[in-house]
């Protein structure tokens, strides 16, 4: 019979699954190693869980969405195609941008600088914010042709196109520098800011680094050398 556990505790279970999944991928990711992350005992999580497929969605869900807190446990596993659409569907609400998207759309700007300052901002924000997350889909993207094509395609690629146009928009306005290529300005954009946010922090020489410091530093210099003079 189905049964009911506090939802903080179901939440303490996914945030161990979260860690667990973001160090070692999906594959090779065990049961055994969350019960030791959460701290409970192995049929304890079970249930909660009734496998991995299970507690990988419930990582996508807590992560992205709300964990309903009258859910019936343990829960049940969804098969793989269920589950990558559950993780394209949530991450194309966790990983919407809507200051770049709207800045995308517009062909030009009156504050050219604010507007750059505000697309930074939240490109940083999010990425910070789904740090863990992302380093959980890489990992596991890589054993995992399927959910590569979610992440990278779906998710990682729309990202790049929209700034991409947002940077061809601004510079055709005459508010940025022209570059020869604008994608390739979008993803120098993307790839800055996701190792100064998220990689360096797994890198032992740089993980020291203050955070406010280099969040204030990087996005100087990124507006910097987009914004063209008298922006």
């Amino acid at each position: 019979m189905p049964r009911t556990r506090a939802p903080g505790r179901l939440a303490d279970v996914a945030d161990a699954a979260l860690r667990v999944f973001a160090r070692n991928g999906f594959r090779d990711a065990q049961m055994v190693d969350v019960a030791r992350e959460a701290g409970i005992a192995l049929g304890t999580l079970y249930g909660y869980v009734a496998s991995k497929e299970a507690l990988f969605a419930l990582v996508v869900d807590r992560t992205f969405a709300e964990i309903d807190a009258d859910v019936d446990l343990p829960l049940p596993t969804p098969d793989r195609d269920e589950l990558l659409a559950r993780v394209a569907k949530r991450m194309d609400v966790a990983a919407g941008l809507p200051v770049l998207s709207s800045a995308a759309k517009r062909r030009s700007t009156r504050d050219a600088r604010a507007e750059l300052v505000a697309v930074l901002d939240e490109l940083w924000d999010v990425t910070v914010r789904t740090r863990l997350a992302a380093d959980m889909l890489e990992r596991s993207a890589r054993d995992w042709p399927e959910l590569s094509r979610v992440f990278y395609e779906g998710v990682r690629r729309e990202i790049l196109r929209m700034l991409a146009r947002y940077v061809e928009r601004r510079a055709a306005s005459g508010a940025f520098r022209r570059v020869d290529d604008p994608a390739i300005a979008a993803r120098l954009v993307v790839e800055t800011v996701t190792w100064f946010a998220r990689h360096r922090l797994g890198d032992p020489d740089s993980a020291d680094v203050d955070d406010a410091r280099a969040r204030r530093t990087v996005l100087a210099m990124l507006a910097a050398s987009l914004l063209s003079e008298g922006s």
